[in-house]
């Protein structure tokens, strides 16, 4: 099923999704077992399948020259879903990103994912590589999310590459794509920003997943700007609980989000072991304040960490 169409169907009850990393190479398959396994309980719609791309690191070898090598590779996206799908009769939304897939590679992800019965996909741009100072496309590879949202969109209408084929078996993949109540890093405004999102979703994106954020009324009011610009489709809020003090700083730094000052001050006074306490306490208060106030789904980052989300989603749902 669509996710737009669970949407509709829970007739504005609110649902609660999550999000998995599959795991680096040469990881197995039940430790994303070990994470859904204890949140199957609150019967979520579909389950997120985060793509990233090879890294590399270059090492200085003794002739003085320095060595690309690949590193953090997590393959395997379209087998977990697959998996997850087989495993726990739920629908599964693979990551496709723009980084490290030609236009080639990312018809023929479709054409599999389609082949598996997975009706939705999530389409980002992807971060740039660690040592790169700008997104870089791979050669014949998109630039932007929304060129990856048209390139969707078109093979659902049966248009391929190639233009040769003719009356092309027609997809019906639910899109979606990112949204940032904080805008995007790269942004020079929020204004600006947004008309990049409206653009997605006149390419043919169906529902919007933000950014994780720690103060609802960024959330809200992102909400409002957007129904403003004429963005009618589904905003599913992005959560993630702090879990360790050292995320008031690597938080902000790795994805350009802020923290309200009420969260950092009681964070600073509290005991470095009972951070998890403060942030358990605070996404279930996010959690009840934007089921109130109408949003579709809690879409929670789990990161590895069920218990967590599994005591959080316990007190919401």
């Amino acid at each position: 099923m669509k996710v737009t169409e669970y949407f509709e169907k829970a007739n504005g009850q609110t649902l609660a999704s999550f999000e998995v990393l599959p795991p680096l190479k040469g990881g197995g398959m039940q430790a994303i077992f070990n994470t859904l396994d204890p949140l199957m309980e609150f019967k979520p719609p579909f389950i997120d399948v985060t793509y990233h791309r090879e890294e590399f690191i270059y090492n200085k070898r003794p002739s003085g020259y320095y060595e690309k090598t690949a590193i953090r590779k997590r393959p395997g996206t379209v087998g977990i879903c697959a998996s997850i799908m087989n495993r726990y009769g739920v629908d599964a939304v693979p990551h496709l990103i723009c980084g490290g897939f030609s236009k080639e590679e990312t018809e023929n992800a479709l054409i599999d994912l389609d082949f598996l019965g997975v009706q939705n996909v999530l389409a980002l741009r992807g971060d740039a590589r660690k040592f790169d100072n700008r997104f870089i496309p791979e050669p014949d590879g998109h630039s932007y999310a929304v060129e990856l949202v048209k390139q969707i969109n078109d093979i659902n209408h049966g248009r391929y590459l190639d233009a040769n084929i003719e009356d092309g078996a027609k997809t019906d993949f639910c899109i979606g794509v990112a949204g940032y109540p904080e805008k995007h890093f790269e942004a020079p405004n929020f204004e600006l920003d947004l008309k990049f999102t409206k653009q997605k979703i006149e390419a043919g994106a169906d529902f919007i997943v933000t950014q994780m954020f720690f103060d609802n009324k960024v959330y809200f009011n992102y909400v409002d700007a957007c129904r403003k610009a004429g963005i009618n489709v589904p905003i599913i809020p992005g959560l993630k609980p702090i879990t360790r003090k050292y995320q008031l700083n690597s938080i902000p730094r790795n994805f350009h989000v802020n923290f309200p000052t009420e969260l950092v001050n009681e964070a600073e006074k509290t005991d470095p072991n009972n951070i998890v306490e403060l942030g358990v306490e605070w996404c279930i208060q996010q959690s009840r304040e934007l089921k109130e106030g109408g949003a579709p789904c809690l879409h929670y980052y789990t990161m590895g960490d069920a218990e967590t989300i599994r005591r959080i989603v316990s007190q919401v749902l």
